[in-house]
């Protein structure tokens, strides 16, 4: 299975994959976004390791389960050959309504096929208000025209 794009990048194909990313993200299909790793990634979110797309499957379950009305624009900070480096910003609520907003960068590296083998994300939650959010869009996707991180101040 090839996933396009795939390494080596240039700027172009690492934004691309990137947006690939965030758009497979926001559509909160757990089995869709297991399919863009290979099937013995290797995964640490936080302090939560995780292998192969199964796992994947239930930690994204999990996850968004608990965060609610996500929302996550991620923005390419730098690539070479195989690998990708992104910061992101999401927002979610949780059951009781409190908003949060969580800041992160991710390290990827891909195999040659274009999927992804490993995944290292380091991520910070701040509470925020309803009326701070500022990722607000309909439908799953961000729209092409919704102000990206550096644009936001993010």
């Amino acid at each position: 299975m090839t996933r396009p794009p795939v390494p080596p990048f240039t700027y172009e194909t690492a934004t691309q994959k990137v947006r690939l990313a965030e758009d497979g993200w926001n559509s909160k299909r757990p089995e869709k976004v297991a399919l863009a790793y290979t099937p013995d990634c290797v995964w640490r979110n936080r302090a939560s390791f995780v292998q192969g797309r199964d796992e994947i499957i239930r930690f994204l379950t999990e996850k968004w389960s608990r965060e609610l009305d996500y929302r996550l624009i991620k923005e390419l900070w730098a690539f070479t050959g195989n690998r990708i480096a992104v910061r992101f910003a999401y927002e979610w609520h949780d059951d009781s309504h409190q908003w949060f907003r969580s800041y992160g960068n991710e390290n990827w590296e891909f195999y040659d096929n274009g999927l992804m083998q490993r995944r290292i994300a380091s991520i910070n939650d701040l509470p925020i208000s309803k009326d701070q959010r500022l990722l607000n869009w309909s439908g799953s996707i961000r729209p092409n025209d919704h102000r990206g991180l550096s644009a936001l101040g993010l």
